[in-house]
């Protein structure tokens, strides 16, 4: 039984690439959403699903995270009935294990063929979408692997040599699109210049992730918003001041008030 986790993201799009190129076989392909995931991101699940369904490959099963009375929530909803951050702001990794990874152990927990593999005592296997330049990951999940009596591991981009650039040409040869990165929206890990994107192309995602931050700013102590040392707020406010100095920045790192975001 061979599942894949799919974050809809260049790796693992390119992990499924190289899967098919290799006749390794896929029986189930987990996709967990959010709820806020990157709009890019819910435009290429029906590319992929194209492809796959072309190639004969099962398409994406969608799961989500719901609370114990079976509803549906988001990350997004989390934060503000909280008044939190996404947990990575504050240094943990609880929204990605909460949002993403439990939803596809409950699905799995409840997935006939994934019964039937642990019933005869055996382990479904994982495919993770590690590239070769995130060996550290690897290293730093083998003691987890290695005890886990459900699933066995397996990091094909690794094992394959496929960095970043690799897995972007498989993914460009296979004549598909390039997915983009693949986060929520309201990621504390998004960059600069992501952010600008986010203000300029999709303004009603940018304001719900200003939401979030506003929601929770009685509450926070050392950090300060969703850039943790500073407020995304605060950051796109000054950006617009920086008007006059466009000269001094790249073209695809331009400030808010005069970057046009093509």
């Amino acid at each position: 039984m061979n599942i894949v986790g799919y974050g809809g993201g260049t790796n693992s799009t390119a992990m499924l690439v190289g899967m098919h190129q290799r006749n390794i076989s896929v029986d189930l392909i987990l996709f967990s959403d959010t709820g806020g995931e990157q709009a890019h991101t819910y435009e290429y699940l029906p590319i992929m699903n194209r492809w796959l369904t072309a190639h004969g490959m099962p398409e994406i099963t969608v799961v989500e995270y719901t609370d114990v009375n079976g509803d549906r929530l988001t990350l997004e909803q989390e934060c503000l009935r909280s008044g939190t951050l996404p947990a990575i702001a504050y240094g943990y990794k609880k929204c990605s294990l909460k949002h993403k990874i439990a939803p596809q152990d409950k699905f799995c927990n409840h997935y006939e063929p994934c019964l039937e593999v642990w019933e005869q005592g055996g382990r479904v296997t994982k495919y993770i979408g590690f590239d070769a330049g995130e060996e550290h990951r690897k290293t730093h999940a083998f003691v987890y692997d290695i005890q886990d009596k459900k699933y066995k591991k397996e990091y094909p981009l690794i094992d394959w040599g496929w960095y970043r650039e690799d897995c972007i040409r498989a993914i460009e040869q296979e004549g598909l699109p390039l997915p983009g990165k693949s986060s929520c929206f309201f990621c504390p890990s998004m960059k600069r210049r992501e952010i600008r994107t986010l203000y300029h192309k999709h303004r009603d995602l940018y304001d719900r992730a200003i939401a979030i931050e506003r929601g929770a700013k009685p509450n926070l102590i050392t950090v300060k918003g969703l850039g943790r040392n500073w407020a995304w707020e605060d950051f796109v406010e000054a950006d617009k001041n920086q008007t006059a100095m466009c000269a001094l920045f790249p073209e695809n790192d331009m400030p808010c008030g005069c970057y046009d975001g093509e």
